[in-house]
């Protein structure tokens, strides 16, 4: 069952804002956010290199794979 979202409370500390408590769902939600912005940036990162290709046979025996 999922409860209703609540909006964020402020903790304050000598006046000033110090702290969100937030709803777990919404807490949740940023983080998987947080996650893909992650790994849109990584992505970015790669293909701005250009592409190296390689012999498969190269890959394994780097790798020490018996196929």
């Amino acid at each position: 069952m999922r409860t209703r979202r609540r909006n964020p409370e402020i903790v304050l500390r000598d006046g000033k804002p110090a702290a969100v408590i937030l709803d777990i769902d919404e807490y949740e939600e940023m983080l998987e956010q947080l996650e893909d912005l992650g790994d849109l940036k990584a992505l970015k990162k790669m293909r701005s290199k250009p592409l190296k290709f390689r012999e498969f046979s190269d890959f394994l025996n780097e790798n020490r794979i018996r196929a």
